[in-house]
């Protein structure tokens, strides 16, 4: 289980997983919308199951499983079956399907998901540190044909402290447009101000992150 506030690379890191295996990802078909007629989204889960189990060995990934789990009083038990459908797997399966599921609201998960024994591990994605926002930084612009030697590196990761990796990407993308429309090449000065002007989630959530790095201190395995 891969847990962390939006944007800081946990799908990222649950797609490098089934490189590091050189398995082939599985195609996760769980978190599709619920279906009018509840017999289909039960399908949809009991379908990629059972392609995981035909595919392996593999990944399956479960992007945001709380939301594929969201209970509802008017659902006529789907949502429970469905945990129930997929618990029953995670307990007998016997195919070598290595199973990677991310969430960004860990209060939403039922208890009986996240104990020793269905999750090996919970693993929480903090911010980023200065060494991995600086890399970040080298391969969007890379990426945009910018050359890295024409900015200030140093600046840059001081000034954004806090950043995720998408809100890092966006500032590159915001300062390529305000470069655009100035007729000018992108350089520091307008970086900084695309950064300055960025209010993040690590603000705007602050509280939810606050309360989320509290439960990961005796719950989670802590990575940057």
């Amino acid at each position: 289980m891969l847990l962390d506030i939006q944007g800081c690379g946990k799908s990222l890191a649950a797609k490098t997983v089934a490189g590091i295996f050189a398995a082939p990802p599985a195609p996760p078909g769980f978190c599709q919308p619920l279906q009018q007629v509840a017999w289909e989204t039960e399908k949809y889960l009991r379908d990629a199951l059972h392609t995981a189990g035909l595919m392996a060995p593999c990944v399956l990934w479960l992007d945001e499983i709380e939301k594929g789990l969201f209970t509802s009083e008017s659902d006529d038990g789907t949502s429970k079956r469905i945990l129930g459908t997929l618990l029953t797997w995670m307990t007998v399966r016997r195919e070598n399907v290595f199973m990677v599921a991310t969430s960004n609201d860990i209060e939403a998960l039922p208890q009986e998901l996240v104990h020793k024994g269905r999750q090996d591990e919970i693993f929480f994605v903090d911010l980023l540190d200065a060494r991995v926002r600086e890399q970040i930084f080298l391969i969007h612009r890379t990426r945009r044909e910018q050359n890295p030697a024409d900015f200030d590196l140093p600046a840059l990761m001081e000034a954004s402290t806090g950043f995720s990796g998408a809100e890092i990407e966006q500032t590159i993308v915001s300062g390529l447009c305000a470069a655009l429309g100035q007729a000018c090449a992108l350089d520091d000065a307008i970086l900084l101000a695309e950064i300055k002007n960025t209010y993040t989630l690590s603000l705007t959530m602050a509280e939810n992150l606050q309360w989320l790095r509290q439960w990961a201190d005796s719950r989670a395995v802590k990575v940057h």
